[in-house]
């Protein structure tokens, strides 16, 4: 399958299993998302392509209803553009 992590700043292409959940998704960028998980923004790329976004950002899709958060139990979909919101991990002293 095909997950596509988008942000403000860059869009990057990764390949997870069938049957991902979005931490384990999320983990495939970097071994701390797994634990530092909060929620998964995701809309399906067809959704997104539909729009014909004329602006930067997901503004058009989030005002059509598109645009949803989810939580640890979601399972990646193929084209699902994702942002991940992850927290901070605890600083070592």
């Amino acid at each position: 399958m095909l997950l596509l992590q988008a942000g403000e700043k860059e869009v990057r292409c990764w390949t997870v299993q069938k049957g991902t959940t979005a931490p384990d998704a999320a983990g495939c960028i970097h071994s701390d998302f797994v634990k530092n998980f909060i929620a998964a923004e995701v809309v399906a790329y067809a959704d997104y392509a539909a729009t014909n976004p004329t602006t930067k950002g997901f503004a058009e899709v989030k005002a059509l209803g598109k645009y949803r958060t989810e939580g640890r139990g979601y399972v990646v979909q193929d084209g699902d553009i994702i942002l991940f919101k992850i927290g901070q991990s605890a600083s070592k002293k």
